[in-house]
């Protein structure tokens, strides 16, 4: 990470631990989101815009993008692959705040088992209405560990590429560089697997021309993943649906529901109809990872000093 974008993220981090309180559900955060760093500790301000940010790709190059809105021509059939970017500008599939639907803000909160509810308030989080100081957050993912899904919807949604073969759909994610497999081959979700996944297990169906259907099951859960950045908890019962679709050629709109009996009572949608729009074909990603080693030297260099905690 360039030492720049590090400052400014402490600097951005600050302000965002003494004032988040679910709003700017689109902030943004300068370059040091826009380049990766730390996988953007440092966004989501109060009263950012996401109007001004400029996002730039693996050569430094301005992102080129394809206007969603202006006289797009028709979905293909059955495709919904490329490049895709939150349509409401790079900040809006941040979501340090909780998923777009269901911001955490003490008013739009999920419902909670008690089980859930115990769970979520062992939780730590860096953002949402409850956030702590970044040296105190129990996040699993302040040691790198995999965002997992449905997470991965909801926090750094960021490009995604689409890829499709006969039997399967691939998402790529830019954060983390991490991926998934959809199968679309026909198959039925098994009954259970020997192991549960990071990712999941995920099989698809087309309901319409335009409309895929994905179903996971056996998820990580509690207490290796969270939900969301503001430390929602998810449990191995979790299921997801998401829908997938594709408006026109340059637009798609992306609906997570979750279920989980054992932390919910019912299900909720997290996520309804949130835009992405279509990319160039020649974008370059840039590398957006969570290393280790970068991730020890800010606790120690800006976390625990900005925590009041004494990292020696």
């Amino acid at each position: 990470m360039r030492k720049s974008h590090l400052v400014l993220a402490v600097m951005l981090l600050a302000s965002t631990v003494g004032h988040a309180q679910g709003r700017g559900q689109q902030g943004g955060g300068g370059q040091a989101e826009g380049r990766g760093g730390r996988g953007g500790r440092g966004g989501q301000g109060p009263a950012q815009s996401t109007a001004d940010l400029q996002v730039l790709d693996g050569w430094g190059r301005p992102l080129k993008s394809i206007p969603f809105d202006r006289n797009p021509g028709p979905a293909p059939v059955h495709d919904i692959s490329g490049t895709w970017e939150p349509a409401n500008g790079p900040g809006a599939g941040i979501q340090a705040n909780g998923p777009a639907s269901m911001p955490s803000d003490g008013v739009h909160e999920p419902p909670y088992s008690p089980a859930g509810k115990a769970s979520y308030d062992s939780h730590k989080a860096l953002y949402g209405y409850r956030n702590v100081p970044p040296s105190l957050s129990n996040d699993p993912r302040n040691h790198c560990d995999p965002l997992g899904f449905p997470r991965s919807d909801f926090y750094q949604l960021r490009h995604t590429e689409i890829v499709q073969n006969q039997n399967q759909v691939i998402i790529l994610y830019q954060y983390d560089k991490r991926y998934r497999v959809i199968w679309t081959d026909g198959r039925e979700l098994p009954k259970e697997l020997p192991d549960n996944r990071w990712y999941g297990y995920s099989v698809g169906k087309w309901v319409d021309d335009h409309t895929l259907v994905v179903n996971t099951f056996g998820l990580m859960g509690n207490e290796r993943v969270w939900l969301d950045e503001t430390g929602r908890p998810m449990s191995d019962q979790m299921k997801v649906e998401e829908r997938f679709h594709r408006v026109n050629q340059n637009l798609i709109e992306l609906t997570v529901t979750v279920e989980d009996p054992k932390f919910f009572t019912k299900p909720w949608v997290a996520m309804d109809k949130f835009p992405m729009r279509l990319q160039s074909p020649d974008y370059d990603i840039i590398e957006m990872l969570c290393v280790p080693s970068e991730m020890e030297a800010y606790s120690k260099d800006f976390g625990d000093a900005a925590s009041g905690v004494d990292g020696k």
